[in-house]
């Protein structure tokens, strides 16, 4: 190993892709005091404020996706490319990294590009069970490919990938003993369950309307809401922070605390949530966005729900969720299989994982 290593790590535009690569960044630092590491990510996403909160820098491309409905902004998507690629070129030049490493999202495509012409080897990971176009195409070049699912071999080859699970927070690993902390933290009843309902960093819409529109059904079943409705939508549904066993919140800074407090999560399947509830082991309804490409997060939650671990709620299919959830309060025996299946599924050391991995690239 070399005494001083520069690595970029690039990825964002959701929370999904950006805790993963700080997380790493985390590991790479606590091994290697004196690494380098910089950050790339597209201009005017969440990745350029919540990077350097996290202690590190960052440079922004001006990157963005290909809409999949005829648009204007479509038009512009080669000159945003272009302009990409150039601006990654740059920065590679005058950063000159041993190893790019590529959590997902749209800046991490110019970035590891770029990378691979020059041959620095790249490291992709890939969170989740149906990859994006992005990783896809680095796939071909990249040197490790480190997944979160089996049966990838369909989409990359199968000599470059590792399975290491996605890397979490690791205060998730005690939650367990967090218990009366987290009750007091949300002052919450002690004698009521406690159902978390989380929706990502931005919010779900679908899922804020369900929970706005069933209220009074969670007041007749007696539990109390933990509601992260995310940034967009804290304006219209804090107004429900009136009712006494209603909390909303546009963002959980302890989410630690909030799995702790949990009796019952429902949640998104975004492959970050779905990994980190598999670790908090707490009975779950999925409710997966149809809006993201390939519909991943049918697929995320699929993998669980097959093996028992979850229960799924399309969106299509909401008007059952009263039933559904009505079910599950009452079947104390359904509550512990689910928890004991997707605790089964669990892997806590994926962070290592992949910097063990990346250590090999660097020589």
């Amino acid at each position: 190993m070399k005494e001083s290593i520069n690595i970029i790590i690039s990825g964002g535009g959701t929370g999904g892709h950006i805790y993963p690569a700080i997380a790493i960044a985390n590991e790479i630092k606590l091994r290697y005091p004196s690494a380098k590491i910089l950050f790339v990510g597209a201009k005017d996403k969440m990745e350029m404020e919540k990077v350097p909160q996290a202690g590190y820098s960052i440079k922004g491309l001006w990157i963005s996706g290909i809409q999949r409905k005829l648009t204007l902004k479509n038009l512009l998507f080669p000159f945003k490319l272009i302009s990409s690629l150039w601006k990654a070129n740059q920065i590679i030049n005058k950063f000159k990294p041993d190893v790019a490493v590529g959590t997902g999202g749209f800046a991490s495509g110019p970035t590891l590009i770029m990378a691979n012409r020059k041959n620095i080897p790249t490291l992709v990971q890939e969170q989740n069970s149906f990859p994006g176009i992005t990783n896809k195409l680095l796939a071909k070049k990249a040197k490790k490919i480190c997944v979160a699912y089996d049966n990838l071999e369909r989409f990359f080859p199968a000599s470059k990938i590792i399975k290491t699970g996605n890397p979490v927070r690791q205060d998730l690993l005690f939650i367990h003993t967090k218990r009366e902390e987290s009750l007091d933290f949300f002052e919450l009843n002690k004698k009521k369950k406690t159902i978390l309902v989380i929706g990502g960093s931005l919010g779900a819409r679908k899922v804020n309307e369900l929970v706005a529109f069933n209220l009074d059904f969670f007041k007749s079943q007696d539990v109390q809401l933990i509601w992260q409705c995310g940034k967009l939508y804290h304006d219209e549904y804090k107004i429900f922070n009136e009712e006494p066993y209603v909390q909303v919140h546009q963002f959980l800074n302890r989410m630690d605390l909030a799995y702790a407090a949990a009796d019952f999560v429902i949640s998104r399947a975004g492959a970050s949530s779905v990994s980190e509830l598999c670790i908090v082991g707490k009975p779950t309804i999925f409710i997966p966005s149809p809006n993201v490409a390939e519909d991943h997060q049918t697929k995320n939650a699929k993998a669980i729900v097959d093996r028992h671990g979850a229960i799924l709620v399309k969106e299509s299919e909401l008007d059952t969720f009263p039933l559904v959830l009505e079910t599950l309060l009452k079947d104390e025996g359904k509550q512990q299989s689910l928890s004991d299946n997707i605790k089964a599924l669990a892997l806590p050391n994926a962070t290592n994982h992949i910097v063990n991995e990346l250590e090999k690239l660097i020589i």
